[in-house]
């Protein structure tokens, strides 16, 4: 990663430190390091490192507390189909946030038991500052036993339908406009938002699956494929008819649903992917291009590389290439790329 990422605002021609590896005090006229060469006096070294300690912490303090000003960081708790209560992140700019007239990007996983990552990433501010609303969806598969069981195995669908509510909640409360919402998925939780898609189509304008597992059935009824077999604990097995109808049911290839309107969608795939075969995202595209209905269905598109596997090409500048990507994509899709 490198040592600083600057964020430039060329409306207003001004720039701002998003990211920094070891953070001086330069930047507001004073010195944290100290100068042990030239102080030889115990007392002053001591006291020199104290201020800097300070000035550090001060500064930092600051830098957080201009983050809090701009940007805004809500919990709400939605609904779900059978009463149960999502956790659902919302973030968004103070400044550019338009209600009901904003795009919005939901991220999804929900499998594996695994928390869903809403870690800081500087490069959603790129969205956040266009107006965009980032929210994440701690659908029920995800952490914690419990709630991992309640959408896993037999349960899956109640994954989807979370994901499903929440998009609802986001377009209902005027977080994001009707016609903007788009989603995006990794890998298991491509599974979510492709299910989420081919059930309600018109709730997206675009969606984004990366390294997706979309072809389920298929996959796991082949153990020859590395993850097979493990993956009947969490998805059940297809050889059980009882597991079979339920994975048939909301299996992303399995239902794309016949000369419907579906949204824009990019699927990103790569060869030396050892997880998820390049084929899936590949037969997946195929089939809804073949299936969805012409004259009112979006682009959809899969973009392979021949040099990643699973998790990516690694590197940070092959990440901000992505992202920058990704994100070119939905601006496309929504009709907005000269904002």
């Amino acid at each position: 990663m490198p040592d600083l990422i600057v964020d430039y605002d060329m409306s207003r021609h001004t720039c701002s430190i998003v990211h920094q590896e070891e953070v001086n005090c330069h930047s507001v006229g004073q010195s944290c390091i100290p100068t042990f060469v030239l102080n030889k006096n115990k007392s002053k070294i001591q006291e020199a490192h104290s201020d800097n300690k300070e000035c550090a912490t001060n500064f930092n303090s600051q830098r957080w507390k201009d983050f809090s000003h701009v940007y805004c960081c809500q919990r709400a708790e939605v609904i779900s189909h059978d009463g149960e209560r999502v956790p659902l992140t919302i973030a968004y700019s103070r400044e550019s946030w338009k209600k009901g007239q904003s795009p919005g990007l939901l991220v999804g996983y929900g499998a594996y038991g695994e928390d869903l990552d809403k870690s800081w990433c500087s490069d959603r501010l790129s969205l956040l500052d266009r107006g965009w609303v980032v929210a994440f969806a701690d659908v029920r598969g995800g952490g914690g036993p419990s709630w991992h069981k309640s959408g896993s195995g037999l349960n899956k669908l109640n994954s989807i339908f979370d994901f499903v509510s929440c998009g609802n909640y986001l377009v209902n409360e005027g977080y994001v406009q009707s016609d903007l919402l788009s989603a995006i998925g990794w890998s298991a939780g491509c599974l979510l938002v492709g299910a989420a898609v081919n059930m309600h189509p018109q709730l997206f304008r675009a969606a984004i699956l990366k390294v997706p597992f979309l072809d389920v059935c298929n996959t796991l009824l082949d153990p020859s494929l590395p993850l097979t077999i493990l993956d009947y604990e969490e998805f059940g097995n297809p050889q059980i008819l009882s597991n079979f109808d339920s994975i048939f049911s909301y299996s992303p290839y399995d239902n794309i649903p016949q000369g419907s309107c579906f949204p824009s969608v990019l699927v990103t795939a790569a060869v030396n992917d050892s997880r998820v075969g390049v084929w899936e995202g590949a037969k997946w595209v195929a089939k809804v291009r073949d299936s969805t209905w012409p004259n009112c269905s979006q682009n959809v598109i899969i973009k392979t590389s021949m040099i990643g596997g699973h998790f990516g090409e690694g590197g940070r500048y092959a990440q901000c290439d992505e992202a920058a990507y990704e994100y070119a994509f939905l601006m496309k899709a929504f009709g907005i790329l000269n904002e």
